[in-house]
């Protein structure tokens, strides 16, 4: 055998060796990339604070109602009224007077069961349907946890310690 056809025999068998593991590595390599996709999407998205919910979700609800019933009571201009807004929109007729008298009884808000705003909420379902968590948070002190009921139609009809 000639030395160009040895040099050849080895050029390609260096070639079809480097194609077997290209065949084999880059489709393990693509799929490693398309798992870690959604991983770093859902950590960008938490970073940037992704909030997605809908209208007909009792957690989605309730929320919506403590996101911006805090947001209303810490304006000190239109806060107040905006917030009895809130309340009769999302809140029963029957809920709202049992807030009235929790807030008789308790010198406090009846929506946080506190007499001052929160610094930070989260709200989670209970794996009982019509009933929803709520914890409240004020920096260094124990957080308030709340029950917080809704009707068929995602109305909150009762807020109570837990």
């Amino acid at each position: 055998m000639s030395t160009n056809t040895t040099a050849r025999k080895t050029v390609r068998r260096t070639v079809l060796i480097a194609g077997l593991v290209a065949a084999v590595a880059l489709p393990l390599g693509l799929t490693a990339s398309a798992q870690a996709t959604p991983v770093r999407a859902a950590k960008a998205a938490a970073a940037q604070g992704t909030v997605t919910g809908t209208a007909s979700d009792n957690v989605t609800q309730v929320a919506d109602f403590y996101g911006a019933y805090i947001d209303a009571k810490s304006d000190p201009e239109t806060g107040g009224r905006l917030a009895t807004e809130l309340r009769k929109f999302y809140v029963t007729a029957d809920g709202l007077r049992e807030v009235e008298k929790w807030e008789a009884a308790n010198l406090a808000d009846g929506v946080l069961h506190a007499q001052n705003v929160p610094a930070q909420w989260t709200v989670k379902g209970t794996g009982t349907a019509g009933r929803v968590a709520v914890t409240l948070t004020w920096g260094q002190s124990d957080p308030t946890q709340l029950v917080v009921d809704l009707d068929r139609n995602h109305k909150i009809t009762h807020i109570a310690g837990k």
